[in-house]
């Protein structure tokens, strides 16, 4: 049976799984994040290496790091991991391109910066079947917080990303570029709602709403019943202008700039030496 470990970066409130195969050891790493000092402008391997730590001591076989989409919030620890495990293939969903493209001109990225998803080892698309080992992924499509959001269904367990959270923390944001309450409404509804009942939930995030305990695993059924924002057979209108008004509300996260480009790079700073990255940091002029 496949097991499940989470690590939560309280920095972030960013959720990092290791699914694997408890008899054949082989194991897939979701949404990794590689620490970052704003203040210090320095990055830190802590979170990566608590995950190196696991992998190693429990004799795991990394095939996939596998992201959900490109996030805006935290570093993608990716690159640091392969070092690692160099075998593992870096993977995400083709629309990463989109992605690429629509930022590319935000952070006056060189024309030498590739919109066509190449920095990745993988791009993956609906309705595939990966294989990794024993394990097999099956790859959807859930846009609305971004373009190129996926979700990965590995047995009886989806790794939603930032599309869904738990129940009372309700769903993402959808005001980031291209991203869309409409999409995120199908996305959720057609697709993961369309799951078993029983499906086990995975979320990318747990802000803790009322300062409760971490929680990140639910049910589709608990998602159905219980999600505040989107609860089964709410309607898109509903939906759609209770999202719209929310996000008018929101500030962007407070390390967008410095992810963002770096996460569409497959988690590399584009242009960096061997000692120093450096960020394109657009600016407004007043």
């Amino acid at each position: 049976m496949p097991h499940v470990k989470a690590f939560f970066d309280e920095a972030t409130y960013t959720l990092t799984y290791i699914l694997h195969d408890e008899s054949t050891k082989d194991a897939v790493i979701v949404d990794p994040v590689w620490d970052y000092d704003p203040l210090a402008s320095q990055m830190s391997s802590e979170s990566v290496d608590k995950v190196v730590e696991y992998v190693k001591s429990n004799g795991l076989k990394i095939h996939f790091i596998l992201e959900t989409h490109a996030h805006a919030d935290h570093l993608s620890g990716a690159q640091l991991l392969k070092k690692h495990f160099p075998r593992a293939r870096l993977a995400i969903g083709q629309h990463i391109r989109l992605v690429q493209e629509t930022f590319k001109p935000v952070f006056n990225l060189p024309e030498s910066f590739k919109t066509d998803g190449s920095q990745f080892d993988l791009l993956l698309k609906e309705g595939e079947d990966v294989t990794a080992g024993s394990l097999n992924i099956k790859i959807f499509h859930t846009p609305g917080h971004t373009p190129a959001c996926s979700s990965y269904l590995i047995g009886d367990r989806i790794f939603t990303g930032d599309s869904m959270f738990m129940p009372d923390g309700g769903t993402g944001r959808c005001d980031f570029p291209k991203g869309s309450a409409t999409d995120l409404y199908n996305s959720i509804t057609k697709k993961l709602y369309a799951l078993p009942d029983t499906t086990k939930v995975y979320v990318g995030h747990d802000y803790q709403p009322g300062g409760r305990q971490l929680a990140y695993e639910t049910t589709i059924t608990e998602e159905k019943e219980k999600n505040i924002q989107l609860p089964e057979g709410r309607s898109q209108a509903e939906f759609v202008e209770f999202r719209s008004k929310r996000d008018a509300t929101l500030t962007l996260p407070k390390l967008i700039f410095q992810s963002v480009q770096v996460n569409i790079n497959a988690g590399a700073f584009y242009g960096a030496t061997a000692t120093d990255g450096f960020f394109h940091i657009p600016v407004k002029l007043v």
